[in-house]
């Protein structure tokens, strides 16, 4: 039996919220509302904060760390670092995995279960297991291949 979808709509969310004993507060409310603006891209704990504060300017910094973190640990968000930035935040609706071009910083969202044979045969060899949800992999993208003098493989 697979996990139920994590919720995707801001009363889902909040539901979620409310199920594991949180309150709903203005702030929580606020920081899930930026989170779905923006659904297109990972987005920085700071752009959320940045969102946040334009709608209530007394907000502090640590709360909507805090709910992001408790977002986190419902699955309702995953968060990941693209290649030295700050971490990024995303909806945990659909599991994938991320490609960073270190040329053109493209983002390339792949299907998770492209990595079941690496994870597994790193399971097996030595007993580690990966945690591919929280980095991604980084290199040259198909357009930036060219310009970089690299070859396809």
């Amino acid at each position: 039996m697979s996990p139920a979808p994590p919720p995707i709509t801001v009363e889902e969310i909040l539901d979620a919220l409310r199920l594991a004993g949180g309150r709903i507060t203005t702030t929580r409310r606020a920081t899930v509302e930026a989170l779905l603006a923006h659904t297109d891209r990972h987005v920085s704990a700071e752009e959320v904060v940045e969102a946040v504060r334009a709608r209530y300017s007394d907000v502090a910094e640590s709360t909507v760390y805090r709910t992001l973190a408790t977002l986190e640990e419902l699955g309702v968000v995953t968060h990941l670092h693209l290649d030295h930035g700050p971490a990024t935040f995303h909806l945990a609706d659909h599991p994938h995995r991320h490609l960073v071009c270190r040329a053109c910083h493209a983002v390339i969202e792949t299907p998770a279960e492209l990595y079941t044979g690496l994870t597994g045969e790193l399971e097996r060899r030595f007993g580690f297991t990966v945690e591919d949800e929280h980095f991604a992999l980084t290199g040259l993208c198909r357009a930036c291949r060219p310009a970089a003098g690299a070859t396809p493989p």
